[in-house]
């Protein structure tokens, strides 16, 4: 299906690849994996034909349809959720457009002998087969499917994409691609904004996608449970086995293991050949002899041992100065979106040396929570930072706040100050920021290495409290365990939101589980606090509580008069829940235009007595509603 061969691609003279070959097939999941900066993304848009290779060929069979899910995305403003989800179906759309041209010209037209009304009933006939075939009566359930697969509810489907972040609308994105029926899927960092039942989710699609597959991806779970080969990009190679992740690793060492020992054994025997070939050179008796050797030695093909690239960072996190016993103090914090409550009367107290990891599912307000302490919004209640607190705050989108058109050493040099600047060029390089690399700028980086750069600015700063939300994204999987190190050996407090156990693994002493917007405080580490949830790890905890619902009990039967009240109600009831509905949405509604365009609407009187009209409607309708339900409970 897939056919690389002996491709290379260079930027300024230096091979980022070189005669890379490999062919895949129908069924292939494939994890493309490797340090950040490999050449990983720069694989997946050589074979999308976003770019083009120095050299070689990539070949493919006729009519094959290849999907890429792109880091940048940008839709068309005004459309909603299900209207761009549905883009992924431009046949059934035409076919449905050319449907409905066909019936408004039958239902207009009496001519119904003609050749021109015979030839439409034949074009209509065509028209509803192709429509059939092409999944016309299925592509609508299809969509909804996957929107609610990847974490949309049912009511956010008709709402405008322009108003999701920039996660959700990736996830609009995934859902194009994995509606379109394509033979190639190309998945460039897929998990990043997916919570664990998104996750879950998708590697139960991949894992039955008959078509290939092929993930770049540093989760390591997730390769794991859907991938059955990986290819490694590592110093300009590219090693292939057919095997997931784990497996792959232990393989690769048994090979190199092998070479080893094989190279060391070949090499023995050619210091014995050389020997003698110096013993017998100058003995005319013996020189043809000698020289004979000479051509033997000279045949031999010397065994290669494959390259290992072992450059990792060099990174500490040193403490500016002691703090006070308390460093952080929060009272009855409470956070609220609209109408949306996700923080609700939370207290907490971190004490100087803590190590603290936040936990719970996605939107369950673990950020929301980092945010409040470095004061990144308003909140109702008090946070309070002890004496002489000095916070670095690594946000998830961190790496997104560096300025891409200047140089990673004028980006450190502007963060600098005056006491540091000198080392700048010393810590970049310690961030595997050397030479040449220095003078790029921040926009031609990886995600990873974006990261990277993002983590040794950090450091320009001086700390005592550290505050990480999620700080291994797009990290390679050394990277990670290099920023685990210098986090464990980290001598100040620790504040760190992370879903990855491995991750967690050892690095917090109190664990903290954000849950239906309260906290529950466990005092251990995160095997601790996972063996008092009962469950095995982290994809345990994140998945949503499955309630269980009890088997009715059997009612005695109602007489007639009953039944027709309890119809009634149940009428009266289904018209309320759905007034009820419509407020809600319009309340939405006005509630986003409030925080869009506030400062039109403050001088509009109208505007606030019909959102207050509204709301006040809505408390009515809440209390009739209640009111139904305990009489048709009576």
């Amino acid at each position: 299906m897939l056919n690389i061969h002996n491709l290379s691609v260079s930027f300024g003279g230096t091979y980022l690849f070189e005669e890379v070959t490999f062919r895949l097939g129908a069924g292939d999941r494939v994890g493309l994996i490797g340090k950040n900066g490999a050449g990983k993304s720069t694989m997946l848009k050589l074979l999308a034909r976003d770019i083009q290779p120095d050299s070689g060929t990539i070949a493919t069979e006729k009519e094959v349809k290849i999907g890429f899910l792109r880091q940048d995305i940008d839709f068309e403003h005004g459309r909603t959720v299900l209207d761009e989800a549905y883009q992924a179906f431009t046949d059934i759309k035409e076919a449905e457009r050319k449907l409905e041209q066909i019936n408004q010209q039958l239902a207009s037209r009496t001519d119904y002998e003609s050749e021109g009304y015979a030839k439409l009933i034949e074009d209509l006939s065509d028209y509803t087969h192709r429509y059939e075939l092409l999944g016309g009566y299925n592509y609508v359930g299809d969509t909804e499917k996957v929107l609610l697969g990847l974490g949309f509810k049912r009511e956010e489907f008709e709402n405008k994409t322009e108003t999701f972040s920039g996660g959700w609308r990736m996830r609009i994105e995934l859902a194009k691609l994995l509606l379109q029926n394509n033979d190639i899927l190309l998945l460039d960092e897929p998990t990043n904004h997916l919570d664990i039942e998104s996750i879950i989710w998708l590697e139960n699609f991949l894992k039955t996608y008959p078509g290939v597959v092929i993930i770049v991806s540093h989760d390591k779970m997730f390769l794991d449970n859907v991938t059955n080969r990986t290819i490694e990009l590592s110093l300009g190679k590219a090693y292939d086995f057919a095997k997931p992740y784990s497996q792959y690793l232990e393989q690769r060492q048994e090979i190199r293991e092998k070479q080893l020992a094989t190279q060391k054994n070949q090499q023995k025997k050619i210091e014995e050949t050389e020997k003698l070939i110096e013993r017998f050179r100058y003995k005319a008796s013996k020189a043809a002899m000698a020289q004979s050797l000479i051509k033997k030695l000279d045949k031999v093909e010397r065994i290669e041992v494959d390259e290992e690239d072992t450059a990792v960072m060099n990174i500490s996190f040193p403490v500016s100065q002691t703090p006070g016993k308390v460093v952080v103090e929060a009272e009855h914090v409470t956070k609220r979106f609209g109408d949306k409550i996700v923080l609700h009367d939370i207290s907490l107290m971190v004490e100087r040396g803590s190590k603290i990891a936040f936990v719970g599912q996605n939107g369950q307000g673990k950020s929301t929570m980092v945010k409040a302490i470095v004061n990144e919004f308003p909140y109702e209640g008090h946070i309070k930072l002890g004496h002489n607190v000095q916070v670095g705050y690594f946000a998830q989108n961190q790496a997104d706040h560096l300025d891409g058109e200047m140089t990673l050493l004028e980006t450190m040099e502007y963060a600098a100050t005056d006491s540091n600047r000198t080392k700048v060029r010393d810590m970049l390089g310690a961030f595997l920021f050397r030479g040449d690399d220095v003078d790029k700028k921040v926009k031609v980086l990886s995600g990873g290495e974006r990261n990277r750069l993002a983590l040794c600015k950090l450091l320009l700063q001086p700390i005592n409290v550290l505050v990480m939300d999620e700080p291994t994204n797009h990290l390679d999987i050394k990277s990670k365990n290099v920023l685990k190190a210098a986090l464990e050996k980290y001598e100040g407090t620790l504040l760190l939101v992370s879903h990855d156990r491995d991750f967690l693994q050892g690095m917090a002493n109190i664990v903290y589980e954000f849950r239906d917007r309260k906290i529950k405080e466990y005092l251990g580490d995160i095997n601790f606090f996972l063996e008092q949830r009962n469950v095995q790890n982290m994809r345990e905890v994140e998945k949503k509580d499955i309630v269980k619902k009890e088997q009715p009990k059997e009612q005695p039967k109602l007489s007639y008069e009953d039944q027709k009240k309890q119809k009634a109600l149940q009428n009266r009831l289904s018209k309320v829940e759905s007034q009820i509905k419509q407020l809600e949405e319009d309340i939405r509604r006005d509630d986003r235009e409030l925080e869009s365009n506030y400062d039109k609407h403050i001088e509009n009187a109208n505007f606030f007595t019909a959102y207050n009209r509204k709301k006040a409607d809505l408390e009515k309708l809440m209390e009739e509603w209640e009111e139904i339900s305990m009489s048709m409970e009576g």
